[in-house]
């Protein structure tokens, strides 16, 4: 009896095979079937054992990367298959690759393209192998060629409309049409009546700041604290009652409220536009717009930070370095910087996050140039440079107020650790150096008590710093640093010594005295990646989560009290709700809305 060797096609609708060979031949396919149902495990591991998002990121990219190698190498020497599977195999993996990666659709970049594609092809082509054992190599060949290339097409019907915070794509077929897209179509399809740019008349009031406004990111201290404000918690017998919701371009900013002005950014197709509204209807006021457009895999387009309201004007960063000042009530551009041009920084990553804070007549946001280009402060009235300070190259963070001992200071967090300024003249006070080896950070500093700091962030958890003074000069004692909370974009709240927050994408609560752990709510609180408010009056958080949910949790100690939730948004949403004069404020990159919130007495 001829034995076939492996490299010589067999056709087994013709030629007789052992009894052994025939049983054996099926079984011998299993392991490439194996080696994808061990990827995908460890794919979804980092999201059910909640990992840190790099350690998420890097999982998936080391897991895919193992995949393909050794994947590959078994594939190239395995005697299973003949030479000639083993060589049309390798082409249409390596040729299906190099198409796809040049005709995908821009948002999913070769990174992304390759990353959804291989492990796609990989499980295809391993169940392929395990059918295919039951016919011909031949048949074999051709039908493992047709799946890989329809492997690699599903990467060329598909788009990513950004990830989540646990990384996973928001994939949509590539023909679907875009938010963006939308809302620029029905800007277009509104009559020009509606329509303003910029109000120049001259009987426009000018803005003032009064009690219960909401000027800057987080509220009028920007520790996302809100005051004077007591609400209705039954929402089954009275909601929040919805004034209005709307299309909004794509940005990650919040808001800003005075009186009866909104102000927010969006991007607008190829501009980036700062945008003021009327709060009880939405309606626009003005818009000032500048080209520019950011775009990044992950977050999208649009800016990221929010701008900030200081005596009649609204100071905006937008994603690719450009600061403006404008006049609250009309729009019209007063001074504007570009602070890559001022500090030879290279552009973000992410793009500028930093929302803009004024204290004492200058205007500080984070650059990450080199030398001393750290941090830059310029004229609050003119924009002229006032001063700058190092800091660390990455950092999606803004600038914190705190006053320690009758001392104004600001408070920045980089990954160099965490630096304490003079406002008036741009002096180093103090610093706490934690390197953070290329971790981003983006949480605010919150000043604890009379003279304690904290600061979070995925890498460090959360850390307690104790400052003292002797003479002129400040230092920065570590009290503690816990592991129980690790913020990694999104800000906390203290309330009675407790410290709110997320985990990664769990919510608990920390003593902030000891740094220990509260409680945990665990998954089931389902609020993703997300933001909140602490109502002091009344011991409430408000969350808005990840996935457009608005929840009032209470601020308890010793357990997760969850008092109602209402959904308002499709998609992910990120950015920081706000609350003026009763009425909420949320947005995410594709829609805002208006809440009045209800009265205690209801």
């Amino acid at each position: 009896m001829s034995v076939a060797t492996p490299d010589a096609p067999q056709n087994l609708g013709s030629q007789a095979t052992s009894p052994v060979a025939a049983s054996r031949r099926p079984a011998q396919m299993w392991l490439p079937v194996a080696l994808v149902a061990l990827f995908w495990a460890v794919y979804m591991i980092p999201t059910i054992v909640d990992l840190p998002i790099f350690a998420q990121f890097f999982t998936s990219v080391i897991a895919t990367l193992v995949l393909t190698i050794v994947f590959g190498l078994w594939w190239l020497l395995t005697k299973k298959v003949t030479r000639s599977e083993r060589l049309w195999g390798l082409a249409a993996l390596l040729l299906g690759a190099v198409v796809a990666v040049a005709v995908s659709q821009q948002t999913l970049q070769t990174v992304g393209a390759l990353l959804f594609g291989l492990p796609v092809t990989f499980t295809v082509w391993a169940l392929w192998l395990v059918v295919g054992s039951l016919v011909s190599a031949n048949v074999r060949t051709i039908g493992l060629v047709a799946v890989i290339a329809l492997s690699w097409s599903s990467v060329a019907l598909v788009r990513s409309d950004g990830l989540n915070g646990d990384l996973h794509a928001n994939v949509k077929w590539r023909w679907a049409p875009k938010a963006e897209d939308l809302y620029l179509a029905e800007r277009a399809a509104q009559s020009a009546d509606t329509k303003t740019d910029e109000a120049t008349t001259a009987d426009v009031q000018p803005v003032l700041l009064g009690p219960g406004d909401w000027p800057a990111l987080r509220g009028p201290t920007r520790d996302g604290v809100v005051t004077g404000l007591t609400i209705g918690t039954d929402w089954e017998k009275n909601p929040p009652e919805q004034l209005w919701k709307q299309r909004v371009g794509p940005a990650w900013s919040s808001f800003a409220i005075v009186g009866d002005h909104v102000y927010t950014q969006e991007q607008r197709g190829e501009n980036e536009a700062t945008v003021c509204l009327d709060p009880a209807t939405g309606r626009e006021i003005w818009a000032h717009e500048d080209v520019a457009r950011f775009w990044d895999g992950q977050a999208g387009a649009g800016p990221r930070a929010t701008p900030t309201f200081v005596d009649g004007k609204i100071y905006a960063l937008g994603a690719t370095g450009i600061l403006n000042c404008l006049d609250a009530a009309t729009g019209a551009a007063l001074w504007s910087r570009n602070i890559v041009t001022d500090s030879a920084a290279p552009l973000p990553m992410w793009g500028y996050s930093s929302s803009p804070l004024v204290v004492d007549d200058v205007v500080v946001v984070y650059a990450g140039g080199p030398d001393q280009k750290g941090i830059l402060a310029y004229r609050a009235g003119t924009g002229e440079p006032a001063w700058n300070v190092a800091a660390g190259p990455v950092s999606y963070g803004s600038a914190q107020l705190v006053n320690v001992a009758g001392q104004n200071q600001v408070l920045f967090l980089s990954d160099l650790g965490l630096v304490a300024i003079a406002p008036s003249t741009g002096e180093l006070l103090w610093q706490h150096d934690a390197a953070a080896n290329g971790i981003w950070r983006a949480v605010q500093p919150r000043l604890i008590g009379e003279s304690g700091v904290l600061l979070g962030s995925e890498d460090l958890g959360l850390v307690r710093l104790e400052l003292s003074k002797t003479g002129s000069a400040w230092s920065a004692e570590q009290r503690y640093a816990s592991r129980s909370m690790k913020p990694a974009y999104n800000d906390f709240v203290v309330s009675d010594g407790i410290v709110y927050g997320f985990d990664g994408a769990i919510f608990c609560a920390v003593d902030a005295e000891t740094g220990q752990r509260r409680w945990r709510a665990g998954r089931d609180a389902r609020y993703g990646h997300g933001q909140l408010l602490l109502l002091a009056d009344q011991h409430l958080l408000l969350v808005l989560s990840e996935t457009g949910d608005v929840v009032l949790v209470e601020a308890n100690p010793e357990k997760h009290v969850e008092l109602a939730r209402i959904h308002v948004f499709e998609g992910t949403t990120w950015n920081h709700p706000a609350i003026a004069h009763g009425r909420l404020f949320v947005r995410n990159g594709e829609e805002m809305a208006c809440f009045e919130l209800p009265s205690a007495e209801k």
